[in-house]
């Protein structure tokens, strides 16, 4: 038996990187699993490696900041696999790697619309379902980022500070449901997101720097923030909630930077 035997679950975000990730290993755990991205062809590829693993999988295209959207796929896990166990708000992007000055209103809503607004549209519309079967667990990704300062761009760190805040009011709202919020926030991992980051690194020939500032001096895997999500999902977190937890390879106990030069 898994770790999710019998459950079923909806990841966000889960046409690459750490969604992906994620999709596979919940399903492989033993739950059903509602994947969704924005990307048709990612998604369904993500679907076609959970298959391969022996899972069972629904694949749906979708805006997961969008609210009809993000209720139409809580009602398509109610309707397909008779019910919600596990939702997992992965989706997001980055940005904010230039000056503030340089960024707009639009840029930021953007940003916040998806990462932000997003896992509050899983929580409201995933809730009241959980709440009526007396349990259920909502993990949305946070980020160091939105832990301190120097681990992102500006309205990505806000957006990120914003989901650490959202799981701690809501696991308060939420008091006495047996309905958990929680929160998993990574450092440096390889995923499409950061790939910028280590194209530009491995170009140079310094691939084996990327990571070196947190305490293990290497950068992290999808897989690895899969498993964290993989525990919060779980009954074995049955007593874990309200809380932001880095998986960051020591990153966020002291977020050492390199001061920017480029000013405001």
């Amino acid at each position: 038996m898994g770790r999710l035997a019998g459950k079923r679950a909806i990841i966000t975000g889960a046409g690459s990187g750490i969604g992906r990730a994620s999709a596979v290993l919940f399903a492989r755990e033993g739950a059903k699993v509602v994947a969704v991205d924005r990307m048709e062809e990612a998604v369904d590829e993500t679907a076609a490696l959970v298959r391969e693993a022996g899972g069972e999988v629904t694949s749906v295209a979708a805006d997961a900041g969008d609210e009809e959207a993000v209720k139409a796929i809580v009602d398509l896990c109610l309707e397909k696999y008779d019910g919600l166990d596990a939702v997992y708000a992965n989706a997001g992007v980055s940005g904010g790697m230039v000056p503030i000055s340089e960024q707009s209103a639009d840029y930021w809503q953007e940003i916040l619309r998806i990462n932000l607004i997003g896992p509050f549209l899983a929580i409201k519309h995933a809730s009241p379902h959980m709440i009526a079967q007396k349990k259920g667990s909502i993990v949305c990704t946070a980020s160091v980022a939105g832990l301190r300062a120097n681990a992102g761009g500006l309205p990505y760190s806000a957006s990120k500070a914003g989901v650490v805040s959202l799981v701690q009011t809501t696991a308060n709202m939420l008091y006495g449901t047996n309905v958990r919020v929680n929160a998993v926030c990574p450092g440096l991992i390889e995923t499409g997101m950061t790939k910028p980051i280590f194209d530009g690194a491995r170009a140079r020939g310094s691939e084996d720097k990327i990571g070196q500032l947190n305490p293990m001096a290497r950068y992290g895997q999808p897989e690895e923030i899969a498993n964290m999500a993989l525990f919060l999902a779980s009954d074995d977190a049955s007593y874990v909630n309200g809380q932001a937890i880095p998986v960051c390879g020591g990153l966020s106990s002291t977020h050492p930077f390199a001061p920017s030069r480029r000013g405001a």
